[in-house]
């Protein structure tokens, strides 16, 4: 690390690495798709300094996709965040702690990201969630192939009923009893390492703090692996972050009598998914303009381009963001939750004229 001065085994507590067998087999074993939870995973006097010195939110970083103050901060400047924190940052870098990453997953020639891209420190605010996603699969900035997710909880005395569980999924497009769904509690030092796939679909529920820990917030670090190749068969195309927006819960019955919080449940989860349907069509609408501009400035107006092969290289990419974006607004008006909302978009319409 720093100077050499401070190994991985020095701010990893022993039994991590006296257990790297029993972690490779529960890791290879995890369902809905590889994973595996470490307790106790970083020394406890170190895990301590990490979390006092964890910053504060600051509205500053906690713009969301829709460029507004939402209740998630991030810093992925983390060598700047303190003297506990540049040696998290010289620990997930260090040879030593790779090499452990590696014989407890089986993936070979992991890459640390300096960048922390969608990294670093997250703190999630009361009423925040997270819906099932995959994550980009390749680095903006390297190219590189996205494989694990390591993150570490700092979150003492957290509850299950709190809700902010990580939740693993094998199929969010299916209803919650048709799904399989894995949930780890963000306990205080508790580590999870996932592989990040084209079907590692996870994201966390809904914070519900009782009265007296409204204060509180969902702390965490995280740090992404990636590797210069990828097999074949799990490598599929680029894309950025793909979200499922969540199903209506279970209580949701025929002939139920709404209340006040049902009602607001379903106006919450209708603005997130015209959020998320609107910035979709803005990103489809960009990357047309971008296509246009190419296509013009290469001067080729005479002749339709009807297939892929037929696309200058050039041109190629912003045609492949089209299709992506396209599957995406696709796919979630197809999705069940669309489908079973769509009675109440009818109300919202009859009475407000939108939606």
């Amino acid at each position: 690390m720093s100077g050499g001065e401070t190994g991985a085994r020095d701010l990893v507590d022993r039994e991590v690495f006296d257990s790297v067998a029993e972690l490779s087999r529960a890791f290879q074993a995890g369902r809905p798709f590889r994973h595996v939870v470490i307790d106790n995973f970083l020394k406890g006097e170190f895990c301590e300094a990490v979390c006092e010195q964890f910053p504060g939110f600051g509205e500053a970083h906690a713009i969301n996709e829709n460029e507004k103050v939402g209740g998630k901060a991030t810093r992925e400047t983390v060598r700047t965040l303190g003297q506990a924190f540049r040696q998290m940052d010289d620990l997930v870098r260090h040879p030593e702690f790779l090499t452990l990453v590696q014989n407890i997953t089986g993936i070979e020639d992991l890459q640390y990201d300096p960048f922390y891209f969608g990294g670093g420190t997250h703190e999630n605010l009361e009423g925040q969630d997270l819906d099932p996603h995959i994550d980009f699969n390749f680095h903006p900035v390297t190219s590189q192939h996205r494989r694990l997710n390591l993150i570490i909880y700092l979150n003492d005395g957290w509850r299950k009923e709190w809700g902010g569980c990580l939740q693993l999924h094998r199929d969010p497009y299916l209803e919650p009893c048709e799904d399989e769904i894995v949930t780890v509690e963000p306990l205080l030092n508790r580590c999870v390492i996932f592989e990040t796939s084209e079907h590692s679909w996870h994201g966390f529920e809904r914070i519900a703090l009782p009265q007296d820990k409204k204060h509180l917030s969902r702390k965490s670090f995280a740090v992404y692996y990636y590797t210069d190749k990828r097999p074949p068969s799990e490598t599929g195309e680029e894309h950025s972050t793909i979200y499922v927006e969540r199903h209506l819960p279970e209580r949701f019955r025929n002939e139920m009598v709404l209340s006040d919080e049902d009602i607001n449940e379903i106006k919450a989860l209708l603005k997130r998914r015209d959020e998320h349907l609107q910035r979709l069509y803005r990103d489809l609408q960009e990357e047309r303009r971008k296509l246009n501009e190419l296509y013009y400035s290469a001067g080729r107006t005479a002749t339709p381009i009807k297939r892929l092969e037929d696309v200058p290289t050039d041109l190629k990419s912003a045609v492949r963001m089209i299709q992506v974006l396209r599957g995406r607004v696709d796919a979630m008006e197809a999705s069940t939750s669309w489908r079973l909302t769509a009675p109440v978009r009818a109300v919202k319409r009859l009475l407000t004229g939108k939606g």
